[in-house]
């Protein structure tokens, strides 16, 4: 009888992860046993754990790329700056949805809880090696979703969202598992830096299916980015879900989905560069044309910052096109500016809304200088870096991209992307306008808890001082493909 030896796996490297679902099962278990005046604990527990989380990341951290668990896990320089971005804006996230939850009785552990299961999702994604494991975070992410979509359950908006979202997701799961399946089928290897070592020396044949594989890859990976023409859940999902929802899925998950177009593109698809280059580019383009002329006609807030999404996609994938350590820097710079900015956007619209009233309506934002000079001009900061306006962080942020793709010769379709990007400035301008040019319908004093103006107001300042010093996060990022 044969007899095998198991070797135990190097667990420092996953220690994050590992604390992070101890204090999420922890937390599952409290909830059942807090009255509701107590919920605030879970909500408290929460925002400690992502801490913790953060400190064990930055410790365990070290320069060195180091594989475990038969190298199905990886733990780099770029997954722990990815991760500690997501622990920070999920962090954010928390401390702007609970004022939203109170104000309409569904501040619940179990939104808590979700998101702590959303997040450790994205942190298998952002360090998985192999297709088995990126397909299991994508999925612990996908189904934490669906729920927080659904969580306002006497909501048929919210419920019609989830709807939407769990088809048209599990549709692209399905298609990212069969493109999977393919790769694993030519290659006979799970390991993501395996399929790049076996497919380099494949014939012809086999080539032909690995194209095919590829082509199932990018259409699961550009439905989680909200990509052109995959981007048909963002508006109806955006606009649906319960605003502190919408705050979530629009921020943190987009940082997870880059770390997954990495690992599976440049890391195991690298050599096939030349033919999912030409596919990013029809993408980006499409993105950028449909997200800004579409966002032009839209009335409600949210629905408008969704396509905004699907634009800012557009120029983030023009990093990654470029198939160069300076675009994929770029990008990983982008997809953290983003963040901040879509962020701060939503937090606007949860800390001009109160009970009984969502702030959705761009109109609603109709004299807010008169009633908050101070968060006026944050959200004026905020648009004016989504629109990419010097001196903000946004500006730099698709500067860099439009380097890296005139880098590799790609001036047109840099041109194009500063076209479009022009186009979409008059949806930015027009909130700025309703803020300092129109008279307030509503003159109801803005009223919130001081966490969340403090945090807000750290928000737009960030945003602004990123702006005037990129310098320390371009090198962050840039330090991360090194």
């Amino acid at each position: 009888m044969m007899q095998t030896s198991f070797q135990m796996p190097d667990l420092t490297p996953a220690i994050p992860e590992i604390f992070l679902l101890t204090m999420t099962c922890i937390i599952l278990l409290i909830v059942p046993y807090l009255s509701d005046k107590n919920r605030v604990l879970t909500y408290l527990l929460s925002l400690g754990s992502l801490a913790a989380t953060a400190a064990l990341t930055v410790a365990v951290h070290t320069s060195e790329t180091v594989y475990t668990f038969s190298g199905s896990f990886v733990s780099d320089t770029m997954g722990d700056v990815l991760k500690v971005f997501v622990y920070l804006v999920t962090a954010v996230v928390f401390i702007y949805s609970r004022k939203y939850l109170l104000d309409r009785n569904i501040f619940k552990g179990e939104f808590y809880v979700l998101g702590l299961f959303a997040v450790l999702g994205m942190m298998v994604m952002i360090s998985a090696h192999s297709l088995l494991t990126m397909y299991l975070g994508l999925e612990l992410l996908s189904l934490s979703l669906y729920a927080l979509v659904a969580f306002q359950r006497d909501s048929k908006d919210a419920t019609e969202a989830a709807m939407k979202y769990f088809v048209l997701g599990a549709l692209a799961s399905g298609m990212l598992l069969y493109g999977m399946s393919l790769l694993y089928g030519v290659t006979g290897t799970l390991d993501i830096g395996g399929v790049q070592t076996v497919a380099a020396g494949l014939e012809d044949s086999k080539k032909l299916v690995m194209g095919l594989g590829l082509v199932f890859v990018i259409v699961g990976m550009a439905f989680k980015l909200g990509a052109v023409p995959f981007h048909m859940w963002i508006p109806d999902v955006y606009h649906g879900a319960p605003t502190a929802v919408t705050l979530f899925i629009g921020t943190a998950p987009k940082i997870a989905a880059f770390a997954m177009v990495m690992r599976l593109l440049v890391e195991g698809l690298g050599d096939m560069h030349d033919q999912w280059q030409d596919i990013l580019i029809i993408m980006a383009v499409l993105s950028m044309a449909i997200g800004n002329v579409i966002a032009i006609a839209q009335t409600n807030i949210k629905r408008m910052l969704a396509y905004s999404t699907i634009s800012h996609v557009g120029f983030l994938l023009l990093g990654i096109l470029a198939g160069t350590q300076a675009g994929y820097s770029s990008s990983m710079f982008y997809v953290i500016v983003y963040a901040l900015m879509s962020m701060g956007g939503f937090g606007m619209i949860i800390l001009m809304s109160r009970a009984g009233f969502e702030a959705d309506k761009i109109s609603d934002f109709k004299g807010l200088n008169e009633r908050s000079p101070w968060f006026a001009f944050m959200m004026l900061i905020i648009m004016l870096s989504m629109a990419g306006v010097p001196p903000t962080v946004g500006f730099y942020a698709k500067l860099a991209v439009l380097q890296s793709v005139i880098g590799v010769g790609l001036t047109w379709l840099a041109i194009v992307a500063v076209v479009f990007s022009v186009i979409g400035m008059f949806y930015y301008l027009r909130v700025i306008k309703y803020m300092y040019f129109d008279k307030a319908d509503d003159t109801t004093p803005i009223e919130s808890p001081t966490d969340m103006k403090l945090v807000m107001s750290a928000n737009g300042l960030g945003i602004l001082f990123l702006g005037i010093a990129p310098g320390s996060l371009l090198a962050m990022c840039a330090a991360a493909f090194s």
